[in-house]
């Protein structure tokens, strides 16, 4: 669960130059979703994963593995890691039940490699062992068109394609992709850098890129909504995942992207998502498509009611229920992910621990995390 501003972007935040910049494609590369053009770009020698020891090893996902699978309004969830408590190896088998088990819930989309896949603490290779794990478990259990979103962002341009074609060979459908960061102090003037880096992403990509802004994760850089406007009109950038909690931004990057790409609200041409769900009903309000929040974890069918009532007019109910959502949002926003899976581990008996160095909780604050879970437990089993 990804931490989130309570106040709108700082002035000036990442908006340097903004008016004085142009998009222009970094190369002619042409890459969209088809598997045809997909494939010709995977194989390119410039990155070939051969030249990468950590790269996956399996064979390449079948032909129906990248069948296009739009990107809907609705659920997406950004899916928790499980390790083996001792060895701390991938847990294959609870990262697929965990899978099935949100896609029966009735979930728009998954997420893997994003703030709660602990994708920092992966392996390339895992990663894609995840993704790949994922991608079969959704198949095998009837859910073939459900989309997948991975988790894919590095510092430098060439390990985030890198990424993204790992991503496309695992069998994922599009690219969550967060700002570099550690050079920050010399990404200047900033929206040029960033203009750069998303855009030369984008060009090279085989699957679409969502734009990941969480400034907690990024040194506090926080993106505007001109920059994320300007980069939609990138043809391979297709939305964004608003984790900084500013609904005045969301309402502006819809308004704008709504005028510029001809869309309807089910299947919009440019997905904006909340990235929290104690702002599911706001977002909403704002013309936004619905969440990418980890709190659908534990409870995924009251995420979807809330949206189901806010759109049937029902404004009341929608709200008392945001209230109820937002209490338990702030127990897995306060502990992260580690409160998250301690409170998986209390109500639905999986969930485990994260990778060290991330601390166990004690007893102590695991029964803390439950009771934060409890009313929100109590109304996802009522539905």
């Amino acid at each position: 669960m990804s931490p989130h501003n309570d106040a709108p972007s700082p002035a000036g935040s990442f908006t340097q130059s903004f008016h004085s910049l142009s998009f222009r494609p970094m190369a002619s590369s042409g890459l969209r979703v088809s598997s045809s053009t997909a494939n010709s770009v995977y194989s390119d020698s410039a990155l070939n994963e051969s030249q990468y020891s950590s790269s996956y090893s399996s064979t390449s996902m079948d032909a129906d593995d990248h069948i296009t699978r739009p990107l809907e309004s609705g659920v997406y969830v950004p899916t928790v890691c499980f390790f083996d408590p001792v060895t701390e190896d991938l847990d294959t088998a609870t990262i697929a039940s965990h899978a099935v088990r949100l896609a029966k819930a009735g979930v728009t989309g998954l997420t893997t490699q994003g703030s709660n896949g602990e994708a920092v603490h992966l392996t390339h290779s895992e990663r894609q062992t995840v993704t790949a794990t994922t991608r079969s478990a959704l198949t095998s259990a009837g859910f073939p068109n459900m989309p997948i979103i991975v988790g894919c962002g590095a510092q430098s341009v060439r390990e985030t394609v890198q990424y993204c074609r790992e991503a496309y060979a695992a069998g994922g459908d599009y690219a969550l992709i967060l700002p570099p960061s550690y050079y920050a102090p010399l990404l200047a003037p900033a929206s040029a850098s960033i203009f750069e880096f998303f855009n030369s992403v984008a060009d090279q990509s085989p699957i679409p890129i969502v734009i990941y802004n969480y400034p907690g994760a990024v040194s506090g850089m926080d993106l505007s909504s001109d920059i994320i406007i300007q980069l939609s009109a990138h043809p391979n950038i297709v939305g964004v995942k608003l984790t900084c909690g500013n609904t005045g931004k969301l309402n502006r990057i819809v308004a704008a992207t709504k005028s510029a790409k001809p869309q309807s609200y089910n299947t919009p041409a440019f997905l904006v998502l909340g990235g929290s769900a104690d702002f599911t009903m706001q977002s909403l309000v704002g013309g936004g498509h619905g969440i990418l929040a980890g709190l659908a974890n534990i409870a995924p069918k009251s995420c979807i009611e809330l949206i189901r009532l806010y759109k049937a007019g029902k404004l009341a109910e929608a709200q008392a229920m945001q209230e109820i959502v937002a209490r338990g949002d702030w127990a897995a926003i306060q502990g992260g992910i580690i409160s998250t899976k301690a409170g998986m581990e209390s109500w639905l008996g999986y969930g485990g621990f994260a990778r060290s160095p991330l601390p166990r909780p004690t007893s102590d604050e695991s029964s803390k995390w439950k009771e934060g879970f409890r009313e929100l437990v109590a109304l996802e089993k009522s539905l």
